[in-house]
């Protein structure tokens, strides 16, 4: 039983520390599949987010992230998005790209 908490407690930190972004700081565990290379979460292109009214607008097409191989458009309510803290955009698309798992924004200025 030990082994298999020690098991599953390395899984979940090395995913934590594996799976961040490039500025350093850490997605959340619940946002977190992979890691820097295979992961679901990166940044997307500041072009692709238009900000609408209570939240955000995605329009994302292949390129643009690591999983999309054709065009998503997603709207992302203000009340579930997530503070980036490098003040770029990022996705995070599990289990696969049609599903958004969690969109990370800088603070809103209006």
């Amino acid at each position: 039983m030990r082994s298999m908490i020690t098991g599953i407690l390395l899984v979940y930190s090395s995913c934590v520390y594996a799976h961040e972004p490039k500025s350093g700081w850490q997605y959340d565990a619940f946002c977190c599949n992979g890691n820097q290379h295979t992961g679901d979460c990166q940044m997307i292109p500041s072009q692709s987010v238009r900000i609408i009214k209570d939240g955000y607008l995605l329009t994302l097409g292949p390129g643009e992230h690591r999983l999309v191989t054709r065009r998503h458009i997603f709207n992302v309510p203000q009340v579930t998005t997530r503070r980036s803290e490098d003040s770029e955009y990022h996705l995070c698309l599990y289990p696969n790209e049609d599903t958004l798992r969690c969109f990370y924004a800088p603070d809103m200025s209006f």
